[in-house]
């Protein structure tokens, strides 16, 4: 017995944690599930006849999230029998077959490394009844080359590696990852094309350290190579990466950056900490000196640049001194924005094996200094942009008072998140006018009226509206699919018919 009605499709949720690469693994989730003859269901459908959870095993409170949430949905699917649940990414890599064992209700468990096995597992647990667990040590397929549902019409994702070499002593991606495997450029490339072709505007390189790509086929210009090639792309408006090293950041990219018309003026590099001691600890083979001076030459080349980060704080053995450090740093370097964590211990990196574990009121207590000294910082960065003229292209979810304030968001092209208003004084203008008109997907000319820490508002009318085929396809309901191959893996039921240009889900 199933949930689905008879002659119906089995429809499907994926529920994602983490970062980009899970993102973006999603949606190749739900390209394989669709492609496989799977729907997704409707926002409001709270019994889906599979639940596929992607899950993120980075922070300490990731077991108990994915336990919770299999707990919440066990009375569920006891009520609907048919239903599905699976458990993917990281944390289905590092805790294998343990799931099962914690969460018996689970049908599936599959690891990083076999996204493209899910359709042809759900099936095999559903014939015979019984979990089925699969979880390979390398990759089995480059991911990429799976069948993709985007979520954006507007803005995509492209792996160009995935996997990482760096030996950081708190991360645990390595080991879940594996070592760094690169696509040849020419395979990015047509997926960026093929991408833009499907009217989306701008596409953000993914990779656990992007400029370390090329070292497989033995190219350290590689990245460099490929943003500039990515500037070749006719239609390509914008062009994004992340996440870069500090150890193999070379000036051939930060010229690419600077020359290449279509690549953003944005930087997220990780900083982690200012003090050189815990930088040795952590593995992390670069010091604040080497740091600052990429931040230099990078802001030489293009001084509008805006610079993010990623901050740990209460790292094993850091002391006061060394987290004044890392607030001497974040004052210098002058970031748009930071994400700050808090350490956790990883169970399987040696930094969790490592003496002097702080004590957590130690560590809340450095961790409320360097949000308000980040704030600080990030807020008086903003407010040098008001009266500033910036471009943003239209999001979808990005402001969640939009409805309330009668204002849309986006992204400048330096990343900074704009809420802009659709007509005078910040309201609303009858229907027809240039309130009506604006989509997601379209770009806007506006002026920064207002600066806070982490946002941008133009509460004047929009200095001029460009509408693009974008625009065109979340206004009809269409998100870019890469086909990519199945690879024999069976289907269930008919495959789903395309959406008509008039309905299908709403571009997020």
């Amino acid at each position: 017995m199933t949930t689905a009605a008879a002659g119906s499709p089995r429809t499907y949720q994926v529920r994602t944690y983490g970062c980009q690469m899970n993102v973006h693994d999603s949606e190749r989730i739900s390209g394989l599930l669709e492609q496989a003859g799977y729907v997704r269901a409707a926002g409001a459908d709270d019994n889906p006849d599979v639940v596929v959870f992607n899950t993120c095993a980075v922070r300490e409170n990731a077991d108990n999230r994915l336990y919770g949430n299999l707990g919440h949905l066990r009375p569920v699917k006891d009520r609907h029998p048919g239903m599905q649940i699976a458990v993917g990414g990281c944390l289905a890599q590092k805790d294998r077959g343990d799931i099962v064992r914690k969460a018996p209700w689970v049908d599936v468990v599959f690891g990083t490394h076999n996204i493209g096995s899910l359709p042809a597992l759900l099936e095999r647990a559903r014939h015979n009844a019984a979990a089925e667990v699969e979880i390979l040590e390398s990759l089995d397929v480059f991911p990429s080359t799976l069948p993709t549902r985007r979520e954006s019409t507007y803005a995509g994702w492209v792996s160009i590696s995935v996997g990482c070499n760096n030996t950081c002593t708190f991360c645990i991606v390595p080991a879940l990852r594996g070592r760094e495997k690169d696509r040849r450029p020419g395979d990015v490339l047509a997926e960026v094309r093929a991408l833009v072709d499907s009217g989306v505007l701008e596409v953000t390189l993914l990779g656990q350290n992007v400029n370390s790509y090329g070292v497989e086929f033995g190219d350290r210009y590689a990245f460099g190579k490929l943003l500039r090639a990515c500037g070749e792309i006719d239609g390509l408006e914008r062009v994004r990466f992340t996440s870069p090293h500090p150890k193999d950041f070379t000036d051939d990219v930060i010229a690419a950056m600077a020359e290449t018309p279509n690549v953003c003026h944005s930087l997220h590099m990780p900083l982690q900490s200012g003090s050189d001691d815990v930088l040795r600890a952590m593995r992390r083979s670069y010091r604040s000196e080497k740091y600052l001076g990429i931040i230099e030459r990078v802001r030489a080349a293009m001084p509008d640049a805006a610079i993010t980060t990623d901050i740990i704080v209460g790292f094993p053995g850091e002391t006061e001194a060394d987290f004044q450090r890392t607030l001497d740093v974040v004052r210098e370097a002058r970031f748009s924005s930071a994400f700050t964590f808090q350490y956790s211990k990883r169970p399987g990196t040696p930094a969790a094996t490592m003496p002097d574990q702080l004590p957590k009121q130690v560590v809340q207590e450095r961790y409320e200094r360097l949000i308000a000294c980040v704030e600080e910082i990030t807020w008086a960065e903003n407010r040098k942009l008001v009266g500033q003229t910036v471009e943003v292209l239209v999001a979808v979810g990005e402001g969640r008072k939009d409805e309330r304030t009668g204002r849309m968001s986006g992204r400048a092209r330096d990343g900074r998140l704009v809420h802009f208003a659709t007509g005078a004084n910040g309201q609303h203008v009858e229907a027809g006018s240039l309130a009506g008109a604006i989509r997601p997907g379209d770009i806007v000319h506006t002026t920064i009226t207002y600066a806070a820490p982490h946002h941008l508002n133009a509460d004047g009318e929009p200095l001029s509206h460009r509408r693009t085929r974008a625009g065109d396809a979340a206004e009809a309901g269409r998100a870019p699919r890469t086909p990519g191959v199945l690879l024999g893996l069976p289907t269930i039921g008919a495959p789903a018919a395309a959406p008509a240009s008039t309905t299908g889900c709403a571009a997020h």
